[in-house]
């Protein structure tokens, strides 16, 4: 097999939870030696989120943390204890990339801010994704994924008109737009690192991607100065689109009309009644309640698959909104890719993870593994990375430096 695109790369992960973990699970994926630093005197609170597998709670059972931190490498380590620190330091020194997702300060009191890093290994990676950035008015503060998204605005434009927001139902920047950023950034960083020999301190605020992805919402209140208003299932650039009712039990399909001609369809497929005001986009924007109604009444008594087959045989926007099962059980396209794949993990037994949406054809990218017990690792690399004997091992734990 071909070597995977980041072999030979080595990270020294102090990230946890969301963000940070998904950026070093790409990093992982793709063949980097992630070593996550962990402690078990403060766990990564993922370690204890659920779903848990069969419903029994335990460090090593969360599906949430497994999906966030396959491919992985566990280390416990106390940095706080002088002999623990010296161990990290000697890490760094034959690292690539040191990683956190901390408040700020939180390394440097710690003793490996990136001045200390530096000194230790010239070339090295920082990469800081705290909340607001590493300075300023705001950079004390933390959050999380709905933190980040309510002072962001996304939570503000979720929900319907003339109701409070609602919030996107899940701490999106988490999953999507803040590892995506840091691992870009990171590689960047390694690509000018192999050209140039310089390492990079990078910082990054997590409110700022998610900012950046709601771009023409803050330009409309720049250039307008109005802020949009929720629309809930709505389009301010088609009509209808929304979310419909159909057979069975909480079963609903979505559906959006971009053109005159699939509005014409839409009444073909239903067999809606002919009005000639929604014929134009004009008079669907106006009279959108009744619109909205009417679809309800003709569309309740549809299979929801059914139906979603039908309309986009003629061409109109529309899908089947799916449970989970759905989409791990009945999804061909998903089936066709081989999305998903079970990796035996040491506790938990066979356990199913996604597959990297990119497919490369020369390589089989990750995951390569299930996600590691909490300190799995340790003695190997004290071994085979830092040179210890097993004295100096069973030492070292016996006095508390390696948990």
């Amino acid at each position: 097999m071909n070597e995977l695109p980041l072999s030979g790369v080595r990270v020294t992960d102090f990230s946890w939870i969301g963000a940070g973990a998904y950026m070093s699970k790409l990093l992982a994926d793709l063949g980097a030696d992630v070593i996550k630093i962990e402690s078990s005197a403060k766990i990564d609170s993922l370690r204890v989120s659920p779903p848990f597998k069969d419903r029994i709670k335990g460090v090593n059972r969360s599906g949430y943390f497994s999906d966030r931190n396959t491919s992985k490498r566990s280390m416990t380590v106390n940095v706080k204890h002088p002999a623990g620190l010296a161990l990290v330091k000697r890490l760094v020194a034959i690292s690539d990339i040191v990683a956190n997702n901390f408040a700020p300060g939180t390394m440097e009191k710690l003793g490996l801010g990136y001045a200390e890093l530096k000194a230790i290994n010239q070339r090295i990676i920082h990469l800081g994704m705290s909340m607001h950035g590493a300075a300023g008015p705001e950079a004390d503060s933390i959050g999380y994924g709905l933190t980040i998204g309510a002072v962001s605005g996304l939570q503000y434009l979720c929900g319907s008109p003339l109701r409070e927001p609602v919030g996107s139902g899940t701490n999106y920047p988490d999953h999507v737009p803040n590892p995506c950023h840091g691992a870009f950034a990171v590689l960047a960083a390694l690509r000018h690192q192999r050209r140039t020999g310089i390492g990079q301190n990078i910082d990054m605020a997590q409110t700022e991607p998610m900012i950046a992805l709601l771009a023409p919402a803050m330009i409309d209140r720049a250039v307008n100065d109005r802020d949009p208003a929720r629309l809930g299932n709505r389009s301010a650039e088609c009509a209808p689109r929304g979310v419909f009712r159909c057979l069975g039990e909480d079963r609903w399909i979505a559906i959006a009309v971009n053109t005159d001609g699939q509005w014409r369809s839409l009444c073909e497929v239903l067999g809606l009644p002919s009005v000639d005001e929604w014929h134009q986009a004009a008079g669907r924007f106006a009279d959108q309640d009744a619109i909205e109604r009417a679809l309800a009444r003709a569309i309740a008594g549809h299979d929801a698959f059914e139906l979603m087959g039908r309309l986009q045989q003629r061409g109109i926007p529309a899908g089947v909104m799916q449970t989970a099962a759905d989409v791990i059980d009945r999804d061909p396209q998903l089936a066709h890719r081989q999305h998903w794949l079970k990796l035996p993990h040491a506790e938990m037994g066979d356990a199913l993870h996604n597959a990297q949406p990119f497919k490369f054809a020369s390589v089989a990218v990750g995951p390569l593994s299930a996600a590691p017990l909490l300190g799995e690792h340790t003695e190997e690399i004290c071994r085979t990375l830092l040179g210890l004997s097993a004295g100096e091992i069973a030492e070292l734990a016996q006095d508390g430096v390696l948990s």
